[in-house]
């Protein structure tokens, strides 16, 4: 019974949920899984290339399409994908549905932690297919896409579980009435809402995904995938092996489709707006995720884009957090959702525990370390991947057109395993507090903004106004002051942001863990939904109570 094999795991995953300590169930170093294991990834990826992606167990394609091109390589995939039509889908979606919301919610747990380990088998496969649809590094792509994916997937299944097993399925009620008293007989049952899309991004296209997919499916609702059309192969092959899962253990593979499209026939809408589809979760853009968001009669989990801030106050040592700073926006070249792009440094500059040091100096000494790690032979090329499209690439070409002061441009970076690789290095502007027309947007991608502020109460005025006009998923802050440090947190969780303070070393504020980490708050325009806060579970499925009279 895998409710018995993996009952252990789950137990383990939602005492972590309560705790909030360390805990990982998928080792994030590719050496824990085979010292063969990445060369065997590389291969199994070389050959899904320029053919059809058969892996899925879904039937009654209308077509096959797939546009993917490496920013490593500049090649086309070559990967082509089965289409449907979007009544087919829901059609299968609804039949696999029903019998999978009688399904008690211990054996789904079960059945759903059995297909992570199947995924678990492909991460290398999964990696390499990210690297060359996203143009993350393969450390990040396999890490990303691998172990972090499948532990904030567990998250959600744990979180479920808990949460699905909150009252109990039935009881004798008893009401005593002086003499005699009324006995009913109570069952309470937690009817899932019906069919869910997931719609991915094409940045982090599995990361971003499962946990949408975990959280439908284990509350009992099909689930429909809609990757990005630039970025299907690595979360078609988590899917096949969803698929692959479900149907060797006695259950319908529809539970969990495909949805591929094309830039040029996109479905995303069509799907949507359709009656059947009750639950989205989407990840991306804000202006799609504002009209997801105003779609009447749907539950709606989104995560759009932020402006996130740095609060500069003082600090122990400056040469420690500005490599931290530096490698926080060189890291995949700022098209992480959590990246850092407005800094804002008072006039009068920093203190630190050796003095003062002026504003132009902090400024020079971040360009300095920007520009050293990403000519860093070793680092380089690793830290900034590679730029996921063409409209990412322009943007941070076209920033210096912005307005305010050039101290960095962003000019190429060779990478010398793949020459024709799109990497290029951050592009750094300086502007004054009044620029707000310049840094009150996310500039996606390598474009760093360093905001000249009067104060420390100015600058956090500034952030807290950017993450409740705009949205933030971050906040990192440095300060020595304990006063200053309980107003930049009270200021900023007021306008619900989380702050990360005076990190240095191996931490960065874009990183967020799971079983400990809330990945965005919910609360403001950054998007409406948490990873993995009860919320994210609980409306998905409604509570219903039945009642019979005892005689």
């Amino acid at each position: 019974m895998l409710v018995t094999k993996h009952q252990n795991t789950i137990d383990n995953a939602v005492k972590a949920n309560h705790e909030r300590t360390f805990y990982s169930q998928y080792p994030e170093h590719p050496k824990a899984y085979g010292e063969d294991a990445h060369a065997k990834g590389v291969q199994s990826y070389q050959q899904m290339l320029n053919k059809p992606f058969k892996q899925l167990l879904q039937t009654g394609e209308t077509g096959w399409i797939g546009e993917e091109v490496s920013p490593y390589t500049r090649e086309v995939l070559g990967v082509t994908y089965p289409s449907f039509t979007v009544n087919d889908l829901l059609k299968k979606a609804a039949v696999a549905g029903k019998g999978w919301a009688n399904t008690p919610v211990a054996e789904r747990a079960g059945i759903l932690t059995e297909t992570l380990e199947r995924i678990k088998d492909f991460f290398f496969d999964i990696a390499n297919a990210t690297m060359h649809t996203t143009g993350q590094s393969f450390m990040m792509s396999f890490q990303a896409s691998g172990p972090h994916a499948n532990d904030r997937a567990l998250e959600a299944i744990a979180t479920g579980y808990h949460e699905l097993k909150r009252y109990p399925s039935q009881l004798l009620w008893e009401k005593p009435m002086g003499k005699t008293s009324i006995k009913l007989e109570k069952t309470f049952k937690a009817i899932p809402k019906g069919t869910g899309v997931v719609i991915g991004c094409s940045t982090f296209p599995v990361w971003n995904t499962l946990p949408g997919v975990y959280a439908d499916l284990i509350t009992g609702n099909p689930v429909i995938v809609k990757p990005h059309p630039k970025a299907i192969l690595p979360i078609a092959i988590a899917v096949s092996a969803i698929q692959q899962t479900l149907q060797d253990n006695g259950y319908d593979p529809n539970l969990c489709q495909l949805a591929a499209d094309s830039s040029e026939q996109l479905i995303a809408k069509e799907l949507c707006e359709h009656p059947d589809v009750r639950l989205i979760d989407y990840t991306g853009g804000s202006t799609f995720g504002n009209y997801v968001e105003s779609l009447p009669g749907k539950t709606v989990f989104t995560e759009k884009a932020g402006v996130n801030s740095v609060i500069l106050d003082s600090v122990k040592d400056l040469d420690a957090v500005i490599q931290n700073l530096a490698f926080s926006v060189s890291l995949y070249s700022g098209q992480m959702c959590t990246a850092p792009q407005n800094f804002f440094i008072p006039e009068q500059g920093v203190t630190t525990d050796n003095g003062q040091v002026s504003f132009n100096d902090v400024v020079q000494k971040f360009k300095d370390a920007i520009v050293a790690l990403v000519n860093h032979p070793k680092m380089g090329a690793g830290t900034l991947g590679a730029i996921q499209n063409e409209n990412t690439l322009t943007r941070a070409k076209e920033a210096h057109q912005l307005g305010g002061k050039v101290i960095l441009e962003g000019t190429p970076v060779v990478n010398e395993e793949y020459g024709n690789a799109r990497v290029c290095a951050p592009t750094v502007l300086e502007v004054s507090s009044a620029d707000n027309n310049i840094y009150e947007k996310e500039l996606f991608g390598p474009v760093v903004l360093i905001i000249k502020t009067r104060d420390t109460d100015h600058t956090i005025q500034l952030a807290k106004q950017m993450a409740l006009k705009y949205g933030a998923i971050t906040c990192g802050a440095y300060t020595t002051d304990a006063a200053v440090k309980e107003k930049i947190a009270e200021e900023m969780n007021n306008v619900f942001t989380p702050v990360s303070f005076n990190l240095t070393g191996f931490i960065w504020v874009n990183q967020h863990a799971a079983f400990s980490d809330f990945h965005v708050t919910g609360g403001n325009p950054a998007g409406n939904a948490s990873f993995t806060n009860q919320e994210f579970i609980v409306k998905r499925f409604v509570w219903v109570g039945n009642r019979e009279l005892v005689e």
